[in-house]
């Protein structure tokens, strides 16, 4: 009964947010530069055509009127035609969707156990002896470099060194013509280092707060005390306290990689939903730029919700209760 109106009421908030959230993404694309009738009808059409493509787009009609019709038709999974092409936005952004969170998976199965050991390190560290806090200061001056330094800065340079200098790897993601990404797995290397790059240095520290805090604890001391040491330590009592804040950490890191991703896509032409907001945006595409921006804000809270749940569960202050 509890997990239930926990979930309920959590779910209810999400609802909201994306509804205030559809508000704002509406009102962005309003505002966009440039004019979404001169994209479609060219730059030298007439008034006469100009208004034609105007009344086709529905863009004649009111703005509370054009929202009202929007959201309606995104409850029913209708997001309406892209203006470039005529193709439903729904079967975009599925299509461009499924290459994305193939590349945050490959990124999460990397990010988490590094984020865990790194952290873990450097917050055991904090509270022990002098080579302890050496290996805390070596990690935490390596997330700090991590964190200042923006994702098309981080990904030029690996694209500079492995693609162009080394010749290692593709400089490109580019999928062939009816297959998949994965045909090439060596196209996947590039994109999912830069945005590992970009998510593992706030990843890393939060891991280390938490593991810092647990190992600062009485709890922690009386465990040292009764002969605990070593692995056994850092699996029966560290991990367990640490693996719950760290969990909703790792969820937090998802709104990092999205971020990350419109630029990374971008830079190594990676056929994902970023590159596809990228383009949308440059073509004044807006039912595709407010599609994919909002299956973004409902991918970001689910994966917050999911976060906060299974960090409840784990707590072991909580014994799995809400």
């Amino acid at each position: 009964m509890i997990w239930r109106r926990l979930l309920l009421t959590r779910l209810a908030g999400m609802v909201a947010t994306l509804a205030v959230l559809s508000v704002v993404i509406f009102a962005g694309t309003e505002l966009l530069p440039g004019d979404a009738v001169s994209a479609v009808a060219g730059q030298h059409a007439s008034p006469a055509q100009r208004a034609e493509v105007r009344t086709q787009l529905g863009l004649d009609r009111p703005a509370p009127q054009r929202y009202l019709e929007w959201i309606g038709g995104a409850l029913h999974g209708d997001l309406g035609p892209s203006y470039t092409g005529g193709r439903p936005v729904t079967d975009v952004i599925t299509e461009r969707l499924g290459n994305s969170v193939l590349l945050a998976l490959a990124v999460y199965l990397l990010l988490i156990p590094l984020s865990l050991t790194l952290g873990t390190i450097a917050g055991l560290g904090s509270a022990s002896g002098r080579r302890g806090r050496r290996a805390d200061r070596v990690i935490l001056v390596a997330t700090v470099s991590m964190l200042g330094v923006p994702e098309f800065l981080t990904g030029g340079l690996l694209l500079a060194v492995f693609a162009v200098w080394l010749g290692w790897l593709p400089a490109v993601s580019i999928a062939p013509i009816g297959g998949s990404v994965l045909d090439d797995p060596q196209a996947l290397l590039l994109p999912v280092a830069s945005l590992l790059v970009v998510s593992l240095g706030a990843a890393t520290r939060l891991v280390r707060a938490g593991v810092a805090n647990v190992a600062g604890s009485p709890y922690l001391e009386a465990a040292r005390l009764a002969g605990v040491r070593g692995p056994k330590l850092v699996l029966r009592h560290v991990l367990p306290a640490a693996l719950g804040p760290a969990t909703q950490v790792i969820s937090i890191g998802l709104g990092t990689i999205v971020g990350g991703a419109v630029v990374v896509e971008t830079l190594f032409d990676y056929p994902g939903i970023g590159n596809e907001l990228q383009s949308a945006v440059a073509g004044r595409d807006v039912p595709l730029v407010q599609g994919i921006a909002l299956t973004l804000a409902a991918v970001t809270l689910v994966a917050l919700l999911l976060g906060d749940i299974v960090a409840r569960a784990l707590d072991p202050a909580t014994g799995g209760r809400p």
